[in-house]
């Protein structure tokens, strides 16, 4: 067996599975010839069954079928397709009058690889994926001649189907129990009325197109006229003609409508009955019609609207005609009761979906086009691919949808989402995306209220979650599919190779790519522009391409397979890595490269991209690249090299994770890099590794465990002698002395750190530089002096520290210059100035996605507030301070601006919620040895504390004598002042019990 063409590809289809229940017990005894001619009837009836409703039988399963609806040909009607298929099946495996012949059927929508295996004789269609074994799955739970169906078949067909649910099932082979819906008939609404329920727009714009309508309304008493409205699905065809008929309807005309059914498209006349039936109905309606108008018609014509009507024929003189004379005798009654209806009255005969028309039905409405009738305008909608031939000879007026322009695009938004400017952006974004199609702009809308990113009710809807992606809804992913099946294979090619490259791009790129001769290549650019699924647009580039909309782009890059994707992301890699103007796009290279699956390369353009991304302060986008890189290092073989790059390459990264605030996944860099060390015994590596992962801690952990870490890292970092690594270890351990609360520790610790990375021999890791590690040396050794009343000694470190921020003009060293030198003017008591300083740094860190300082700066700013007597904007900015520490996993910066949200609290009145948050501060601060904050939260008791009954008055003398006791001990000379200042003061007043 061999694949041949079409090629492999990944479908979004319906796939039905259908069986003869017990067909064992059935043909048990039975000689084979007698097995065979008891269950082929039924067989034969499921593929005749599948076959009327366009599927394909992918496989005969010896007593049933798997059929698959959507594919090779793309229909946007697969699942109601699907479901009248299986309706169809068990009727007529029913009307075989075998009672032991009983089926049943399962229904599913998904997405499948589908492909021809070709063999000598033979060609078979079959599908691949999980998606048809849900389907088979269905079918064997389904009672006796019932149809299961999955909830994403039913949510495609509801409306031309009827459903009964049937709750959660559990499947074999799923977890979780799923959403079963059984088929309980078919629906008699029209596909127009299944839109028109759904809809939640409003009828925008259109101005030219109604106009032109009108127009043509207007010359019909000079004659018929016939209108044709031209469009792609979703365009609005249908909603266009309703909104206009129904306006003539409102002037007096009679409105006769009928559409063309997908479902019927082999049914002979069955378009033409539904007009029929719709014309009779409408003249019986009118109190001044004189009656049926077929009474007037010759005999053999009243004959053949029977016919049509599927009504009893008696006539033998009907009986003996040709079918050609019977299809002529069609032809003429019905232009005959149209034109008829239309002297009696100015009629406007709407029939919609011409591109679904039955053949017999054809002729006849083509008939009805060209009849010399005045005060009749015949209204016809259709797709581009399915117009008429006879258009042209009935000298139709066509009139050529378009998608709407941006200000009815975002009108029709407006009137869905609600006027609020909040969900501006999430509009330009719709926009863009659907390319003012209305029904994808619907359903684009109707998926995020669906999946809950909405919520609301229609015209009132808030954005509740950000959101990365639009995404395809599966209710036009067919839609979209049927356009791409229109175009020939080297077009199909063209559009797979932009729809790789991205939104946008050239002609020279794809001429490169596609290797096709230059007439070819022209023909299918043309082609796909004169389509507007990849159009010429204007810009710096030159010949650029784009995508009419996202949509198309990634419609065509679902369908293709893993290995045709790789391939193609190949070949564009080689020719962007030859092309001088990209090398400076790592992250281009990248991309393409993982999607290659080139996981050397991979490596190489994702740390280039985050080391990029590193260099501009764009620190979340930094860690992505390195993560990429990381995953895809770990995926080439491995080598003593490889662990020795992938330990480098973690040691580089930690920058970008620091600065973003993912502390746990910094903490994790550390630990995956030093098991690495070990695996291959690589000392000086091991001890980066353990660096790492110390300066994590001193976020992530409990300061004893932090500081015994760092201690730990210093001695082996002295060992090693590598200056830059022990520079980062020695700032380290200076950060867990200050935050277990010994200052007079930290100060000298910082300072061998900071005096080597002053001198001319400076030296820093790998990831960083000597000049930004010296800038945090300044930072923490200006908090500490702070904290011990050092103020001038604090001011100039800040002043250096500043320094080197507007030399360097990185956003992450003006953040930590605007964080210590707020830290000091907090410290010489001028809040305000220390509150501008932090608002500036703060805006600055949220920008730059400089996440670890965020928490910090909020809740120093908040402390400023407080200072100034900014209660409700204190308690604001303090809570957002803890609520971002726990989200970082910043355990010291949860404390303290618990402390002083606690404090914030006392001051607008809830004594007892204070009381409650700086007792739970400060027990924590003592049990994981945070003793500068467990000295602040006790001050902050003491503060909150009532003066009043011996109890509280006790308590305060408790609290302010061992805050005095811990900043005593630690060097915060500020803090015991005060705290001293305050005891001197109760004690005075005579508060001292015994």
């Amino acid at each position: 067996m061999r694949r041949s063409d079409p090629d492999s590809e990944r479908r979004f289809v319906t796939i039905l599975r259908a069986d003869v229940i017990d067909s064992t017990g059935l043909i048990a005894e039975l000689e084979p010839e007698e097995a065979v001619s008891r269950l082929e009837p039924a067989l034969a009836a499921m593929r005749g069954a599948v076959r009327r409703f366009g599927g394909i039988v992918s496989k005969e399963l010896g007593d049933g079928v798997a059929a698959v609806f959507g594919a090779p040909i793309a229909d946007d009607n697969h699942a109601p397709l699907a479901c009248h298929a299986a309706l169809e099946l068990v009727r007529r495996v029913a009307s075989l009058g075998d009672a032991g012949l009983q089926v049943r059927v399962g229904l599913h929508s998904g997405h499948v690889v589908a492909y021809m295996v070709a063999s000598e004789f033979s060609k078979v269609y079959e599908i691949g994926g999980a998606a048809q074994h849900l389907a088979a799955r269905l079918e064997s739970v389904a009672e006796a001649n019932q149809i299961y169906v999955s909830e994403a078949c039913q949510k495609l067909a509801d409306g031309h189907v009827r459903f009964e649910f049937l709750g959660g099932r559990t499947l074999r082979g799923f977890n979780q129990p799923l959403p079963v819906y059984r088929i309980v008939g078919a629906s008699d609404l029209s596909s127009w009325r299944v839109r028109r329920a759904r809809s939640v727009s409003r009828f925008v714009d259109r101005v030219t197109e109604r106009a032109l309508l009108g127009r043509a309304a207007d010359s019909v008493v000079a004659g018929r006229q016939t209108v044709l409205v031209l469009g792609d699905a979703g365009i609005g065809k249908s909603r266009l003609a309703h909104e206009f008929a129904q306006e003539l309807k409102a002037d007096g005309w009679r409105l006769v409508d009928a559409e063309c059914s997908p479902n019927l498209q082999g049914a002979p006349f069955s378009t033409l009955k539904r007009l029929l039936l719709s014309l009779l109905e409408v003249t019986a309606k009118d109190p001044d019609d004189p009656g049926d108008p077929r009474s007037d018609l010759p005999l053999i014509q009243r004959c053949a609207l029977d016919a049509v009507l599927d009504l009893p024929i008696s006539e033998p003189q009907w009986n003996e005609l040709e079918p050609h004379a019977r299809g002529r005798a069609i032809a003429d009654a019905s232009c005959t009761i149209v034109a008829s209806a239309a002297r009696r009255h100015r009629m406007v005969l709407l029939l919609e979906d011409l591109h679904w028309i039955d053949r017999a039905s054809d002729a006849v409405v083509a008939a009805i086009a060209s009849l010399q009738a005045p005060d009749l305008l015949v209204l016809l909608t259709s797709r581009p691919n399915g117009m008429p031939v006879w258009i042209a000879r009935c000298h139709a007026e066509i009139v050529a949808m378009r998608p709407l322009d941006d200000d009815s695009g975002l009108a029709m938004l407006s009137d869905m989402l609600g006027p609020s400017a909040a969900n501006a952006d999430l509009k330009n974004q719709i926009i863009s995306h659907t390319a003012n199609i209305p029904l994808f702009i619907e359903e684009v809308c109707r998926g995020l209220r669906d999946s809950g990113s909405l919520r609301g009710q229609w015209g009132d809807l808030a954005l509740v979650r950000p959101i990365d992606e639009l995404g395809i809804p599966t209710s036009i992913q067919g839609v979209i599919a049927s356009r791409l099946d229109r175009v020939s294979r080297p077009e199909r090619s063209i559009l797979q190779i932009a729809a790789a490259l991205g939104p946008r791009s050239s002609v020279a790129m794809l001429r490169h790519i596609a290797q096709l001769p230059e007439d070819v290549l022209q023909d299918c650019l043309a082609a796909l522009d004169r389509t507007e699924l990849l159009v010429r647009i204007d810009s710096e580039l030159q010949d650029a391409l784009e995508f009419r909309h996202e949509m198309v782009r990634q419609v065509t890059y679902e369908s293709m397979v893993e290995k045709v994707r790789e391939d193609i992301h190949a070949r564009i890699l080689a020719t962007l890595e030859r092309d001088d103007t990209i090398a400076d796009e790592p992250d281009t290279l990248c991309y393409h490269a993982v999607r290659a699956k080139n996981w050397q390369k991979a490596f190489g353009h994702g740390r280039s991209a985050g080391r990029k991304c590193l260099s501009r302060s764009a620190f979340p986008d930094a860690a992505n690249y390195f993560e990429i890189a990381m995953d895809a290092l770990d995926r080439t073989p491995v080598t003593g090299l490889r662990e020795a790059a992938a330990i480098d390459l973690r040691m580089e990264a930690r920058a970008a994770f620091i600065a973003s605030g993912h502390v746990a996944e910094w903490l994790d860099l550390g630990k995956e890099a030093e098991r690495r060390a070990d695996a291959i015994d690589d000392i000086g590596r091991k001890v980066a590794a353990m660096t790492v992962r110390a300066g994590a801690q001193n976020f992530y952990g409990a300061p004893v465990e932090a500081v015994a870490v760092n201690e730990e890292v210093v001695r082996l970092a002295e060992g090693w002698g590598n200056l830059g690594w022990l520079n980062l270890a020695r700032y380290g351990l200076g950060q867990a002395y200050f935050l277990a609360g010994r200052y007079r520790d930290a100060v000298p610790t910082l300072a061998l750190a900071h005096d080597q990375l002053a001198s001319v021999e400076a030296s820093a890791p790998i990831g960083t530089t000597p000049k930004y590690l010296l800038l945090l040396c300044c930072m923490m050794k200006s908090f500490t002096h702070t904290v011990m009343g050092e103020f001038d000694v604090a001011e100039q470190l800040q002043r250096q520290a500043a320094a080197i921020a507007e030399e360097t003009g990185r956003p992450y060293d003006r953040v930590a210059a605007a964080y210590s030198g707020g830290w000091l003017m907090l410290g010489r008591g001028d809040p305000a100035a220390a509150a501008a300083i932090l608002e500036d740094g703060f805006v600055l860190a949220q920008k730059h996605g400089i996440r670890l300082f965020v928490p910090v700066l909020a809740c120093h700013l908040g402390i400023a507030y407080l200072e100034q007597g900014l209660f409700d904007r204190a308690r604001g900015m303090l809570t957002e301070a803890r609520e971002e520490a726990k989200a970082v996993g910043y355990t010291s910066a949860v404390l303290r601006s618990s402390i002083y949200l606690a404090l914030a609290t006392h001051r607008l009145g809830d004594v007892h919620a204070a009381q409650n948050m700086l007792r739970e501060a400060r027990n924590t601060a003592r049990q994981q040895g945070f003793a500068g904050l467990e000295a602040e939260a006790l001050f902050g008791e003491a503060v909150v504390t009532p003066a009043s009954g011996a109890a509280n008055k006790a308590a305060i003398l408790a609290a302010l004598r061992a805050a005095i006791a811990i900043a005593s001990e630690s060097g915060a000379l500020p803090l015991q002042q005060k705290a001293e200042a305050m005891l001197n003061e109760a004690l005075a007043r005579g508060d001292e019990f015994t």
